[in-house]
């Protein structure tokens, strides 16, 4: 199936499953209603910061746009191989995202991530109907992280965790391009599983440093 065919499959099936109309999604996302409209039509590639914020309106990840676990008459796989893992390229900044999980429905979903050098990807990730946990662990160069007010640097072999509570920013600051994993984990609804703090900054002795995100 073509990746943008299964995204605008996707999107229609989260807005039906919800009893959302497009009116509804449009004032619960910020994202218009037209918009949303040739999405679900597949007469418009989303950017990857336009699908963060549907995912926000429906209460779900960003990685459950690129889930194909529904198959007529089929039970889903748990196996799924490499060459058949989706890819998606963002049309705005040009990083690589490769679905790795296969399409059984689980909890965790594993994804691999390309992302070009000096680029730069801006998500609200503040999914509020969702407990969701993310780790990231670089694989080759470097990711810089900004979650909430507080930037990592992560060079290969370092693995961050947050919550989809808050803002994150994904900034390659090098002339080489990285590559890291993502596990995403949902788990009970929010509002009967307690809330896991933000990491804490590193100490003062720390080789790192701590920046404020811009304004």
């Amino acid at each position: 199936m073509d990746i943008h065919t299964r995204i605008a499959g996707r999107l229609r099936e989260l807005r039906d499953a919800r009893g959302y109309s497009l009116d509804t999604l449009a004032e619960r996302s910020g994202v218009s209603r037209s918009n949303i409209s040739l999405i679900e039509r597949g007469q418009s590639s989303p950017t990857a910061a336009v699908l963060d914020k549907l995912a926000i309106g429906l209460g779900v990840a960003l990685a459950s746009f690129f889930d194909d676990s529904a198959r007529s008459g089929q039970a889903p796989s748990p196996f799924i191989r490499a060459a058949d893992q989706p890819l998606w390229q963002d049309p705005a900044s040009g990083y690589v995202r490769r679905q790795l999980s296969p399409p059984a429905r689980s909890p965790l979903q594993l994804v691999e991530v390309e992302f070009p050098p000096g680029q730069r990807v801006a998500l609200d990730s503040a999914v509020h109907d969702a407990n969701i946990h993310q780790q990231v662990w670089v694989v080759e160069g470097r990711m810089d992280l900004t979650v909430g007010g507080t930037t990592w640097p992560l060079e290969a072999g370092d693995c961050l965790a947050m919550q989809l509570s808050q803002p994150i920013v994904f900034h390659n600051p090098t002339r080489k391009a990285a590559r890291y994993l993502v596990a995403l984990a949902t788990l009970a609804p929010q509002g009967f599983a307690p809330r896991v703090a933000s990491p804490a900054p590193p100490s003062p002795s720390s080789n790192t440093t701590t920046r404020r995100k811009s304004p």
